[in-house]
Formats: structure tokens, C-alpha cells, sequence
């Protein structure tokens, strides 16, 4: 006899015929937040609607259950207004009707996964430091941390040689976003995290480290979707709304230029440029405009799908309350389906259109350097489009060799300072090539440039003649300065 029936048998027996069942919960977690400390029995109005609440329940359970298998148990869906940041639906599946009403997935801690890179990119663009044809290095890559050596991989354990940044982020390949991240730098990444809403990040970038561009960091699915919804509101960030406050505009603050969340979204939306990874056919290809990123953290433990069109922002998060990993799930199987479904049930009375491109921004055409690319048209902000389409990516045999990414060099007290020299040493040398060291300009002297070693954190750039980033590395240099201690 199945143990629910009877349970249900007894609750008639003792409690009577006339017992009332109690009514469905359909948003649990949003009637605790917006009835806190109100007193029994008041009634109000929330923005949530309930035809997309109860197919958004439907749609998470369908998908997970299957997913058992596979140890998959809990998920979450949360759905916004992109305009207003109203909260259209705001579910939490756990599969045990017990617990249903007390674990909120949506506001559950959890580590990022690669859906953190379009933050870091966005920053490199609007820093002018990347545009979306500079190519990046993806091959194997030693980083030097605090505690020893830290070795990323890609996802599928390949090497894609040089790669454009709009097949980099698209594809999400690994690699190349730990190069960028040490190009931006960990503390500006930081701040830039922190002012799209994410919170908790209280330590500094050291105590991340590299991995902060793979998703080391913890974040809720509700302050991931603000941060997408940021990205599909032109760069411009504000709160979410639960009671809806009529046509009154949420105000915000500009965290991203128009330009950078412009080509950000282009480029999520980009089904030949994901493909690499994805291929042309998955979940992530929609029949109308969507922006959209996956993401897997460490040991699977934790399934992302965050994406936008020109109305909706959607997240969805797949894995297991209590933290243990599933079995061979990635983005693509596990909160994928889950997003193109309520995303299709969204538009399913209308198109979206795709985005403008905002003022600021031009197309020019890109012819990658030994063929490593086809040719293509691409957007630019106004000022860094190349002048020579043949020189518009970065040459493979110009790269900074000494010092290397992360290098920490220490002074010693007991040698005089003018035989305490460094070189900066560049793979090819070639007339135009210059470095820059903080902002302040070095005279070039062919392969190796000396340099005397001061105390402090520094931001090494390799430029073209035109000004044109080549490579960049960040290092510090340990001990102390000679003048400061009066040795000198």
C-alpha cells in the first residue's frame, strides 16, 4: 500500500469528512519576504503573475525529474521584467512537497561558473583594453598564486590556439578569460561585480585569485539575473521590484557604457561564434533574439542558464540543495532546457526584435592575421576600430616574455639598488613596439628593456605604434623602496 495513501486515509478518519486541504502555495519564498513582520491576515499585491509562476513550477519539475538519474534533485527559475524589474515568476523546486516552502534556491549562495564573463569582457571592452576581434591566446597556461602553480583548463580539455574575444566569451573558453581577467585586473573585476548588485564579495582579489574569471566567486540567482538584466537594459543597473509601484521608472546607475552591453549582447546572441563549443543546434538557439550564457561550476556541483531578450531576463539554476555534485550534467542538459522553454512560453504571442546599435559604435572588416580566421564585419567602439584590416588582430610572435602573468619578485636590502635590474623582454621586437608601465610611458630598447624594481603592484603593456594593446601582464615587486628608508 503506498505510504501517501495512507497518510490521507488517516487525516479523513480523524480529522473527519469536512476536512479543508489547505490551499496550493504557489510563491512561498515572495509571501515570507513581502508579509515579514506584517500582521495576520493582510492581503496585498505582488508582481508576480500567476499563469508564468504555475508554468514555470511545471516546467522545472518536467525537466528534473528525468535528471534523478543523473543525481539532480533541486532547481530554481526566476524571471524578470527587463524595463520595470518587476518579478514576473519566482520558483524554488526542491521535490519534496515537505520542504518545498522552506529552502529558497533563488537566494541560495552558489558558485558562479563561467556565467561571471560577460561582466569581465564588458569591463575589458569599456576599458578599451579588448575589442571583439583582438585575439586571444587560448593554449595551455601556468598562472603563479600564493599557494603554488594554478593551471587552467577548458571544458572539453582542448586548445583552440588564437581565438577572437566574440568566439572566446561566446564559446566560453577558459583560458582566454583568465589572460583578460589579468589584464582588467582582479580588484577592478571586483568592483565591477559589486556594483552590479553581487554582495558578500568582501575580500580582495588575492583571496580569489585568477579563478575569479572562471566563477570562483558565490552568487544568488537573483543578483545573476539583475546582473544580465543590466547588460539587457544598456548597461544600466537597478533593483528588482516585488510590489509593482505602477509606471513609476526604477531609478539606476550606469555600470556599463551603452557600447560594451551592446557588443556584449551581440555577441551572447552569436550562434556561429558559440558554436565551437556548442554547435550550431542546442537549447541556446531560439527562433527570435536572446542573449544567453551558461555555466557549470567546479565538480558540477552547481548548472546555470541566464540569458535576455529585448523584454525578459531568465535564470535558471539546476543542482542539489545540499551541495553534492551531479553526475556528467552541463549547462547545455541541465538548466538549458529548462531556460528555452520558459523563454518560448514568454514570446509565444510575440517576436522580439534585436537590438539597435547604440550611437558610438562603427563596423568595419577584420582580416585575421595567417588566416587563423575567416574575414568578417564586425562592431567596434568609435576610436578602436583598426585602421588596416590586416593588422586588426594581434600577431602570435609579439608577446611579453619576462616578466611573466602574476610574478612576484622580491628587493634585496643586502645588494646596491643599481645592480638590482630587471628586464622586460618582448618575444620579437619590431619598430613601433613600446611599454607602458602604470599609464607612464618607457623608452624602448629593442628586446630586453632594463628597468630598476620599486615596491608595489604593476600593470605591464606591450603597444603598437598606434597605440594598440599587444599583450599585458600584471606583477609586484616585494620589499622596500630604497629612497622611503633613507638608504640613499
Amino acid at each position: 500500500v503506498d505510504p501517501a495513501e495512507i497518510s490521507s486515509r488517516g487525516k479523513q478518519v480523524f480529522m473527519g469528512a469536512n476536512f479543508v486541504r489547505p490551499q496550493t502555495a504557489l510563491a512561498p519564498h515572495v509571501a515570507r519576504q513581502l508579509l515579514k513582520d506584517k500582521p495576520p491576515g493582510t492581503s496585498l499585491n505582488c508582481t508576480l503573475d500567476a499563469e508564468i509562476q504555475r508554468f514555470v513550477l511545471d516546467r522545472l519539475a518536467h525537466h528534473l525529474i528525468p535528471l534523478r538519474s543523473q543525481n539532480v534533485a533541486n532547481g530554481a527559475v526566476l524571471v524578470v521584467e527587463n524595463k520595470t524589474g518587476e518579478v514576473r515568476a519566482y520558483a524554488s523546486y526542491s521535490g519534496d512537497p515537505a520542504l518545498f516552502r522552506f529552502v529558497d534556491g533563488v537566494k541560495a549562495k552558489r558558485q558562479a561558473g563561467s556565467t561571471l564573463k560577460p561582466f569581465l569582457y564588458g569591463l575589458a571592452l569599456d576599458r578599451r583594453f579588448l575589442t571583439p576581434a583582438s585575439l586571444l591566446e587560448d593554449s595551455p597556461l601556468d598562472v603563479p598564486v600564493f599557494s603554488g602553480i594554478y593551471h587552467p583548463r577548458n571544458y572539453e580539455s582542448q586548445f583552440q590556439g588564437l581565438v577572437p574575444v566574440r568566439i572566446a566569451l561566446a564559446s566560453s573558453l577558459n583560458i582566454p578569460a583568465v589572460r583578460v581577467v589579468s589584464l582588467v585586473g582582479l580588484e577592478d573585476f571586483l568592483n565591477q561585480l559589486r556594483a552590479l548588485g553581487i554582495r558578500d564579495l568582501h575580500e580582495e582579489g588575492d583571496f580569489y585569485g585568477p579563478a575569479l574569471a572562471l566563477g570562483s566567486a558565490d552568487v544568488t540567482l537573483l543578483e545573476l539575473v539583475n546582473a544580465y538584466r543590466t547588460l539587457a537594459n544598456g548597461g544600466e543597473w537597478s533593483e528588482l521590484r516585488f510590489a509593482s509601484r505602477g509606471k513609476t521608472e526604477p531609478s539606476g546607475k550606469r555600470v556599463f557604457s551603452r557600447q560594451a552591453a551592446f557588443l556584449i549582447s551581440h555577441i551572447l546572441s552569436d550562434r556561429e561564434a558559440r558554436s565551437p563549443t556548442f554547435g550550431l543546434e542546442n537549447p541556446l538557439a531560439t527562433r527570435f533574439w536572446t542573449a544567453v550564457k551558461t555555466g557549470t561550476s567546479k565538480d558540477m556541483r552547481d548548472n546555470w542558464c541566464v540569458g535576455y531578450s529585448h523584454k525578459y531576463t531568465v535564470g535558471v539554476w539546476v543542482g542539489n540543495f545540499t551541495g553534492e555534485p551531479m553526475w556528467n550534467v552541463s549547462g547545455i542538459s541541465g538548466a538549458a532546457p529548462v531556460w528555452v522553454e520558459v523563454m518560448n512560453r514568454l514570446h509565444r504571442d510575440e517576436v522580439p526584435t534585436k537590438k539597435e546599435p547604440p550611437p558610438g559604435l562603427v563596423k568595419a572588416r577584420v582580416n585575421f592575421p595567417e588566416r587563423s580566421h575567416p574575414p568578417r564585419e564586425e562592431w567596434f567602439i568609435r576610436g578602436t576600430e583598426p585602421a588596416f584590416p590586416e593588422h586588426a588582430g594581434v600577431s602570435p610572435h609579439q608577446k611579453i616574455l619576462y616578466p611573466t602573468a602574476g610574478e612576484v619578485i622580491a628587493l634585496d636590502p643586502d645588494i646596491p639598488r643599481e645592480l638590482q635590474r630587471m628586464f622586460f623582454v618582448l618575444q620579437t621586437p619590431r619598430k613601433g613596439l613600446h611599454w607602458v608601465l602604470n599609464d607612464q610611458v618607457l623608452p624602448s630598447a629593442g628586446k630586453a628593456t632594463p628597468w630598476s624594481p620599486q615596491a608595489g603592484k604593476f600593470h605591464l603593456v606591450l603597444r603598437d605604434e598606434e597605440s594598440r594593446m599587444i599583450d599585458s601582464v600584471l606583477f609586484e615587486v616585494r620589499g622596500s623602496n630604497f629612497e622611503e628608508d633613507g638608504e640613499f
